[in-house]
């Protein structure tokens, strides 16, 4: 299956401060705020979801396309993406910026002062599904430049090309009448059991109303596994304990590329939901949401500790 994965492409900058913001903040001279914080480190993490989700399909495989705009700064990180097994070849460079960023700096209560950079991300939309070639068979509409998901949602309509609609991170920003349009024109929905809430806030749409449309729904529950709705009843996936907790950066993404595995090689939804929490696992266990590493055959090894797979797994390959 020719699969197509939206979303954005990212870099995450990640700061230390040895001290507490608090102290340093002057609560009757707010409307003066000027500081600076000498940090302690700092990191470069490569992310988005788009690239994280297809950084654990190629693990397992598979080499998903990605179509996401990108700024200046993006080649060396192509080059290391087209390493993995990832097809770039409709990620678009926009020359006048930088790639989408993400910075914040963290004190030793945990708390963070943060700034986000959509940079070349805002263009998005200037990529169009009709300029595809091959069109996808799926496609992967995650959070992304608001007005880009929503042309997204028509243009996949329009070429009748099946999607799964992943809006996260976006709810907020998206009017309800946007969200509506997603969810009533996807193949499967996928989201947290908070982002749901949100959903059902915001549009009125529960998971059943869901269902009349989605043949599926996906909700991911952190340390409680994930549930997979459907028409004819809930599917529960247990997690897999970590063996260490590292850093929760990416799991979701990390989830949803397990997922996508199963879904691609046509195995049953429980066994989607099962690869899934165990790409989610391996991620936790790992130093940001690229850092895991293991190979097809491992990652059936390791399944088989844990899930009785009745041989589904030997149609992977």
């Amino acid at each position: 299956m020719n699969l197509l994965l939206t979303g954005s492409i990212a870099y995450d900058y990640l700061m230390s401060f040895p001290g507490r913001f608090l102290d340093h903040i002057l609560p009757d001279q707010l409307d003066r705020l000027s500081l600076s914080f000498l940090v302690d480190s700092m990191v470069r993490r490569r992310g988005g979801i788009a690239a994280n989700i297809a950084y654990t399909l190629a693990l397992l495989g598979e080499r998903p396309r990605v179509m996401a705009s990108v700024g200046q700064d993006f080649e060396p990180d192509r080059r290391w993406l087209e390493e993995q097994g990832v097809d770039t070849s409709a990620i678009r460079v926009i020359s006048d910026l930088f790639t989408a960023s993400f910075f914040v700096n963290t004190d030793q209560t945990q708390a963070q002062i943060a700034s986000f950079y959509p940079g070349a991300m805002a263009r998005a939309g200037e990529l169009h599904f009709h300029e595809l070639d091959p069109r996808p068979d799926l496609a992967v509409i995650s959070p992304n430049d608001p007005q880009a998901m929503i042309q997204y949602v028509r243009e996949c309509r329009e070429l009748e090309i099946p999607y799964f609609y992943d809006p996260s991170q976006q709810i907020v920003r998206l009017e309800a009448q946007a969200l509506v349009e997603g969810i009533r024109g996807c193949l499967a929905f996928f989201g947290n059991d908070y982002e749901v809430g949100l959903i059902q806030q915001k549009t009125g749409m529960d998971i059943a109303e869901m269902l009349q449309n989605a043949r599926f729904v996906v909700v991911t529950r952190g340390e409680h596994g994930a549930d997979i709705h459907t028409r004819e009843g809930t599917l529960h996936i247990p997690v897999i304990p970590p063996t260490d907790l590292v850093d929760p950066t990416g799991v979701g993404d990390a989830f949803r590329g397990g997922f996508l595995k199963g879904y691609l090689n046509e195995l049953p939804l429980e066994r989607c939901g099962q690869m899934g929490v165990l790409a989610a696992t391996w991620c936790l266990e790992s130093d940001g949401p690229q850092g895991h590493r293991f190979d097809l055959q491992g990652f059936i090894a390791r399944f088989r500790q844990h899930f009785d797979d009745q041989g589904d797994l030997d149609r992977l390959g």
